[in-house]
């Protein structure tokens, strides 16, 4: 996806192989999805806590939820996992760069099992968009550059996925 664009040149890291003191030089970080738990990740939560004040971040899906937990967020396990789901994404925030030319009600795909639980979101992250079940889908930190995205805009079923990350390499 990032590769389509066409707008940055890119480094792809294992997450167990990542050292933070060595991510210099780069305008981004994407932290890409995976399986398991932040906590079961490599060294992505030191890297979102090394990095976040001086280089923008976006997490998707296991990004996201690590982006949650480095900031004091619980997660919560769905009682119906969300794999190869379709919703409609809603938008809480139309300031949201990512979401820049997004109209509110595109169709996400899902492919999760854990959600940030809303009732431990610490006031410094702010919910940018919702599904249509008022689930925790986007999240952005109040004064740092990072952001998070519980779905996945690479998927087919996100209609807006490429514009999203357009967005956001512009922003860098």
């Amino acid at each position: 996806m990032v590769e389509e664009n066409g707008h940055c040149m890119y480094d792809i890291v294992r997450n167990d192989c990542i050292i933070p003191e060595y991510i210099t030089g780069y305008k981004g970080i994407l932290l890409s999805p995976g399986p398991g738990l932040p906590g079961e990740a490599g060294k992505l939560c030191r890297l979102i806590e090394e990095t976040y004040r001086h280089t923008p971040i976006l997490g998707i899906c296991l990004g996201h939820q690590a982006i949650a937990e480095v900031f004091g967020a619980r997660l919560t396990r769905l009682t119906q996992p969300l794999h190869g789901h379709r919703s409609p994404l809603f938008i809480t925030d139309p300031e949201e760069v990512l979401f820049r030319d997004v109209e509110d009600g595109s169709p996400i795909g899902h492919y999760h099992s854990w959600i940030i639980d809303r009732e431990s979101c610490p006031e410094e992250l702010l919910t940018t968009a919702v599904d249509d079940k008022g689930l925790i889908m986007a999240i952005r930190h109040r004064c740092y550059p990072v952001r998070g995205l519980q779905f996945h805009p690479e998927s087919i079923m996100t209609v807006a996925g490429i514009k999203m990350i357009e967005n956001w390499i512009t922003s860098l």
